[in-house]
């Protein structure tokens, strides 16, 4: 059976081209490489943690006197798999604005209508991929437990209680968040404060001078250009750790960690961007073309101790 398509159209002949959908989350947390990234992971992996005790360094004598004691732990990741199957019949667009590209009863499904479908998919996947990856479950249609939730059972990491945050007292949660990341990282290239879209731009509106900074009165923000400083581009810092956007995460959430101890895992990492379209005309005769995407999928954390969670 084909999937259900609730079809509401204004077909006006040529005039009527292209398509419009929703705007769609992008996965920007998997695009932007502030993460760890492993593919070609089949079944699972097994990530080998090594810490060392305070024993490790002794002033030197003539002999030798072994010092310090080595830890071993481990982080098992294992990707759960997903897919994507859809089923269209060509005939129901044969009214619609496709049908200049459809040539009689016997056409398939028109390309630029099955591009725009595969798009879809992909932006779709996303969404749902970026989403899962910070606070999603194994209860889920992405079925893993995302980074928030492995933060919050994992009793290694370091809790800072939330408050509601705004424009005028983001810098001092964001203190709070930094206050707590543990010296053995602070000053690390790859620290990251990772914000969802809420809390990230109310640190780009108090950038701006609308909101109480440091309490102190509002300024004019950076350069003097008020809210205009910010095109979307800039890589932002909070006493050197950079503030990441993760349009996926809990809105009154963050997490601060280095991007080695944020780890996803995948069978082949091209897997979660590529979908085919099947035309099935010639297999079984019949009016359908099947959209098919799939891929998996896990993440999991590093050192539980150097893991900030603002929750």
């Amino acid at each position: 059976m084909a999937t259900t398509q609730n079809i509401t159209t204004s077909y006006a002949g040529k005039a009527a081209k292209g398509y419009l959908t929703a705007a769609l989350l992008g996965g920007d947390t998997l695009a932007s490489g502030t993460i760890d990234i492993r593919d070609n992971i089949q079944y699972k992996e097994v990530i080998q943690i090594i810490s060392s005790d305070a024993n490790l360094i002794k002033p030197g004598t003539c002999d030798f006197d072994a010092t310090g004691t080595l830890t071993t732990s481990e982080v098992v990741i294992e990707p759960k798999e997903i897919q994507v199957n859809l089923e269209v019949c060509s005939k129901n667009f044969r009214n619609q604005w496709q049908s200049l590209e459809l040539n009689g009863i016997n056409s398939k499904l028109p390309q630029t209508f099955g591009q725009f479908i595969l798009e879809h998919v992909v932006l779709k996947t996303a969404a749902a991929m970026e989403t899962a990856i910070w606070s999603g479950t194994t209860a889920g249609d992405i079925p893993f437990d995302g980074f928030e939730v492995l933060a919050n059972a994992n009793g290694d990491v370091v809790d800072v209680a939330k408050a509601g945050v705004t424009a005028a007292n983001v810098t001092t949660e964001l203190s709070r968040v930094f206050d707590a990341i543990p010296t053995t990282i602070k000053g690390k290239q790859d620290l990251y404060i990772y914000t969802p879209t809420d809390i990230f731009f109310k640190y780009v509106q108090s950038l701006g001078g609308f909101g109480a900074v440091d309490s102190s009165p509002s300024t004019t923000g950076l350069d003097g250009k008020y809210s205009t400083w910010y095109g979307g581009q800039q890589e932002l810092n909070f006493l050197g750790a950079k503030v990441r956007h993760c349009p996926g995460m809990t809105s009154t959430d963050m997490i601060a960690t280095t991007k080695s101890n944020m780890i996803f895992g995948t069978s082949l990492f091209s897997d979660m961007n590529r979908s085919e379209i099947i035309d099935l005309g010639p297999i079984n005769g019949s009016q359908n073309s099947r959209v098919i995407l799939r891929g998996s999928a896990a993440v999991a954390l590093g050192i539980g101790s150097e893991i900030v969670l603002y929750s």
